[in-house]
């Protein structure tokens, strides 16, 4: 068979993998191209066109692929395409980020020759648009202090939509946050500053959308992010001081008020089974997780 080309992808490569994201609409933060091209600088991930379909590779796992983005009649080819391949290298066959509907069509095709192993680290938190632009209920009224909190310490408090004129202020404040937050010593939060940093120089080659918060005339907070569905719009970063009482909030609110109502839904990405930051997702009251897992043979 012939070997497959596997590539780093490139900004210049933003058009073909988004054309094959859009053939297999998914909720799932991966599956956009922001969200490969930026960390696919720290983990070794590349992708290749199959059979008419999208497949990233990750050989940081040994190897392991991307369920195949395009139409089914495709994706059906070039996961047998995949199967073969791995046969011939005489590696397992090993499927990453699968989510459910994924594996529900997989499962159509091969009944009971393969199983799923869901990793609730990984899983995203989808929230409802509305309930996160208007914080209403009992559930959430915690979240209504906070703003309001921060509405009265810093009355001149003000939002920006993220443009040429602010993004340089948004930079140097992630700097600043960086420092506050021992990023250098965490290889992890290092990695996750690097994306942020990128993610704001390049956020207009990227299609982005970002938020900015300001408080006493200064940056507080902000955010980015993109759509990822027709229903589904992905925040990828979100940074605030700590400090700033009621600023994670704040950013939070404003950002889908301004940026997301045209949309059903907020993907506000995993918790990576940090246990602060699954609390403060869960009190949002996620509508619903969307999982991931690992497809193998079986037994």
């Amino acid at each position: 068979m012939t070997e497959p080309t596997f590539k780093r992808p490139e900004l210049e490569d933003k058009e073909i993998i988004s054309t094959y994201f859009k053939k297999a609409p998914s909720r799932s933060c991966e599956r956009t191209f922001v969200n490969v091209y930026l960390w696919s600088r720290h983990y070794k991930v590349q992708y290749a066109i199959i059979e008419d379909t999208l497949v990233f590779r990750d050989s940081g796992r040994g190897i392991a692929f991307t369920y195949p983005a395009g139409e089914p009649a495709n994706v059906k080819k070039a996961l047998e395409f995949l199967m073969e391949y791995c046969r011939e290298k005489e590696v397992p066959f090993i499927l990453y980020n699968v989510t459910p509907g994924m594996f529900a069509q997989m499962e159509e095709w091969y009944p009971h020759k393969f199983a799923i192993e869901y990793n609730r680290d990984l899983a995203d938190y989808v929230y409802e648009t509305e309930k996160l632009a208007s914080l209403a209920g009992k559930k959430l009224h915690a979240k209504r202090n906070h703003i309001n909190k921060f509405k009265n310490l810093y009355p001149d408090w003000s939002y920006e939509t993220l443009t040429d004129d602010n993004v340089e202020d948004c930079f140097q404040m992630a700097l600043k946050w960086r420092n506050k937050n021992g990023c250098e010593d965490d290889p992890e939060k290092n990695a996750e500053m690097c994306v942020t940093l990128n993610s704001l120089r390049l956020y207009k080659e990227l299609g982005l959308r970002g938020g900015v918060l300001k408080a006493g005339g200064q940056i507080v907070a902000f955010t980015v992010g993109e759509p990822v569905s027709d229903d589904t719009f992905v925040v990828h970063i979100e940074k605030a001081f700590a400090e700033v009482d009621g600023a994670y909030p704040m950013i939070n609110q404003q950002f889908v008020q301004h940026e997301c109502m045209e949309y059903e839904y907020v993907n506000r990405e995993e918790d990576t089974g940090a246990e602060g930051l699954r609390k403060a997702k869960l009190s949002y009251r996620p509508v619903f997780l969307e999982e991931k897992g690992i497809v193998k043979e079986m037994e």
